[in-house]
């Protein structure tokens, strides 16, 4: 009997459309018993039994390393992360003091390290520093399972070509896919920065994470459409719904054939406006994306990566070798360098801790970097010297609230570079100096602060929530985040215009630039630059050589005078649609087409879609 349809929606992390069978990948939470240890030779051997779990999970992803898929290499270093973070002490040292103090067996108290390690990071405003908490649930995964005496092998489970549907899929689990048979993934945990959803973009495997309840609705043999580029997954489709999205999936891969086409052109307007297009990342394996997919330079380069899930803080010679090779891969194109942006309570275990009730208000990014001075000196001559030879290098503060903060950190850039001038080390004296604008206070001061540096990169993302008093994650406000506010509208205007009186370039590198229907809009602010995931380059590149800045200019103000969030999008849908009505019938769901509905000899039966 067939089954009815149903509709799921979570989060398109890789574009594409995928239909076919649906194989699912029992990773179940490891079931944790919890009792106590009796005499000192039974916690003994539990702190024996927990290291040579630890020891055995080090060995296992060694193996997946040594046979990973040459289309994984360039991922090789998450699972050389995951191999640190078993040793980590929020995980090792927190497991093994639970079970000589509180007699706890090694199950349970590794669990209670694992919670303690979510409730640090959920204190934690940043959403890519909140997404690395799944980095630490997959190593303590790992530990979990070897000590229940569980063996999972995904390396020969999927036998067919498939959709993979888990609850939750770490890089180690992903590295053993047999990827010539995964038709694409499904998970109900994870989200935009995981670096689950950074494999399946850089294979290009259309993919939908966070879809929270999918394993509970998917059986191994359902049919399944998975739209990697709008979220929505559908289950046993209709015989319709098939052939809607067999005619989206030939529009949409004709239509990206295209454009990647295109890719590495300049993005110029139709009246000739150039738009330098660039991309965000935090990972060197992610230069090979950034440049296939037309980047023409890195707009944000997140350096928190190397500072996070450690015992320890990186030396100057391990940063400056990280950042040497990152410039010289991108060279002659140009790199800019965020200086760190995390909070008190990840720094190392050398540093004391900071019980704060608001992080998101606290000790972090330009201010922690401003109290632990010798640590930001050693992250910026790092910079410094990685920029001598190829010269372009950009160095960008993040979260500065006023001239006053911005000038104590100059200070200790200066600093840095009369210590290299005196040590004869070769660094790039004029490196150019930018801020990140996120905070109101920084707009309004933006005209002074203007006169400080070099250029301007605007973080929408904090800008929004500190403008609106908007918690993102938080399922009771979150549908107040709207980044076509007008107050967010205003403020953008408002700094581009003070940048460019003072004669600077000012870009945005949040998560606006990188959405295609914003394109009309931020063209329409007179934006010098936008910086975004490395897949959505080719849209958005596009849209700007289809458009005229004269006419968006004039667009936007009359947006501007427009009261509420809601009609402002409404009237950018009416204008999208209007447009560009090609592109917007491919990223957006809609309606089978009449087209699609003639295309009975395209129709697969559910029994026959082959496998």
């Amino acid at each position: 009997m067939r089954k009815t349809s149903i509709t799921l929606q979570g989060i398109g992390v890789s574009p594409g459309i995928a239909i076919g069978k649906a194989q699912q990948l029992n990773l179940g939470l490891t079931p944790i018993p919890h009792y106590t240890l009796l005499g000192d030779e039974a916690v003994q051997e539990e702190c024996e039994r927990f290291e040579a779990a630890v020891a055995k999970a080090e060995k296992s992803l060694e193996v997946i390393k040594e046979e990973l898929d040459p289309a994984l290499q360039d991922h090789v270093h998450l699972l050389e992360v995951h191999q640190m973070i078993l040793r980590d002490r929020l995980i090792f040292d927190e497991t093994l003091k639970l079970i000589r103090e509180k007699k706890y067996n090694a199950l349970w108290a590794l669990k209670r390290s694992l919670l303690k390690a979510h409730e640090l990071f959920r204190s934690i405003d940043d959403e890519y520093i909140r997404g690395r908490v799944a980095d630490v649930d997959a190593a303590g995964e790992l530990i979990l399972r070897n000590l229940a005496g569980q063996d999972h092998d995904l390396r020969n489970e999927i036998k067919e070509r498939a959709i993979v549907v888990a609850r939750d899929l770490s890089p180690a689990d992903t590295a053993q896919l047999q990827l010539e048979r995964t038709l694409g993934l499904v998970t109900d945990m994870g989200g935009r920065t995981s670096h689950t959803s950074i494999i399946a973009r850089s294979l290009n495997i259309p993919s939908v994470v966070g879809a929270e309840v999918v394993t509970r609705f998917v059986d191994t043999g359902d049919i399944l459409i998975v739209d990697g580029t709008t979220g929505r997954i559908v289950v046993n489709p209709t015989d319709d719904e098939i052939r809607h999205y067999l005619q989206r999936q030939e529009d949409e891969e004709n239509y990206l054939k295209e454009i990647k086409r295109k890719a590495h052109l300049p993005a110029v307007t139709q009246d000739g406006v150039a738009i330098t297009v660039e991309a965000n990342i935090e990972m060197l394996e992610e230069v090979v994306a950034a440049k296939d997919n037309g980047a023409e330079g890195i707009g944000l380069y997140r350096t928190e990566f190397f500072f996070m899930n450690r015992t320890d803080v990186p030396d100057e010679e391990t940063l400056f070798g990280e950042y040497r090779e990152l410039a010289e891969l991108m060279a002659p194109h140009q790199v800019t360098m965020r200086t760190l942006d995390l909070g008190a309570e990840k720094l190392a275990v050398s540093f004391p801790r900071h019980q704060e009730s608001n992080p998101a208000l606290g000790l972090r990014s330009i201010r922690l970097c401003l109290h632990y001075r010798d640590l930001f000196k050693s992250q910026l001559r790092a910079i410094l010297r990685a920029g001598a030879a190829t010269k372009n290098l950009r160095l960008m503060f993040p979260l500065v609230s006023g001239v006053g903060e911005l000038l104590q950190a100059k200070a200790v850039l200066k600093e840095a570079k009369e210590e290299l001038s005196r040590e004869r080390m070769a660094f790039h004296e004029d490196m150019p100096l930018g801020v990140m604008i996120e905070v109101p206070s920084a707009v309004a001061v933006a005209d002074l602060l203007a006169r400080e540096v070099d250029f301007f990169s605007i973080g929408t993302n904090d800008l929004i929530q500190y403008s609106l008093a908007i918690d993102r994650v938080n399922e009771n406000v979150a549908y107040l985040y709207e980044p076509l506010h007008p107050a967010v509208l205003r403020f953008i205007r408002q700094t581009v215009r003070a940048g460019h009186a003072a004669g600077i370039p000012v870009g945005i590198c949040g998560e606006m630039a990188g959405e295609p229907s914003y394109v009309p809009v931020l063209l329409g602010l007179e934006l010098d630059s936008l910086s975004m995931n490395p897949q959505a380059i080719p849209r958005v590149k596009n849209l700007i050589c289809r458009s005229r800045a004269r006419g968006n200019q004039k667009f936007v103000n009359r947006l501007l005078k427009i009261p509420t969030a809601q009609e402002i999008s409404t009237l950018l849908q009416d204008v999208l649609m209007k447009r560009f009505p090609e592109e917007f019938r491919i990223l957006e769901p809609g309606l089978p087409t009449s087209k699609a509905l003639q295309r009975q000899g395209m129709l697969k039966s559910l029994e026959n879609i082959p496998s």
